[in-house]
């Protein structure tokens, strides 16, 4: 979870494919003021919804799987790498006007719950009340 450090950038690949690039910076949550910064990459309908609704400064949870590509540097020859996150949901947590909000962009009707993804199997077992530790 964190605010965008640009406004998302929206291309088609080769294949027709639409892809959404942006970029999260996430606070450590320590005294010092310090963050990291995540590079996320969001396909198809998510891209598109991040892209017409989400820009700069404005708060986001990303789930996804994370990727790493390492090339060759064409300048100096050097080896060169990054890890990405290859989003799969991206909840809106800024309203238009940056009030608070709480809107889901993957898998169409999600909710803000942690629901699986439309790719992983539901679990329909029935749930053992004895398991939850409250």
């Amino acid at each position: 979870m964190g605010r965008l450090t640009r406004d998302p950038e929206m291309r088609t690949t080769q294949s027709g494919r639409s892809v959404c690039s942006f970029s999260l910076a996430v606070d450590r949550g320590g005294q010092d003021d310090q963050a990291d910064f995540f590079d996320v990459t969001a396909w198809e309908k998510t891209g598109e919804l991040v892209n017409q609704y989400l820009s700069k400064g404005r708060r986001a949870l990303v789930q996804g799987r994370l990727r790493q590509d390492s090339w060759e540097d064409k300048d100096t020859g050097k080896r060169r790498s990054r890890v990405e996150v290859v989003a799969f949901d991206v909840t809106f947590l800024d309203g238009p006007g940056g009030e608070g909000g709480g809107q889901s962009s993957g898998g169409g009707s999600r909710s803000n719950n942690s629901a699986p993804a439309k790719d992983e199997p539901i679990d329909d077992k029935p749930i053992d009340l004895s398991e939850i530790p409250f």
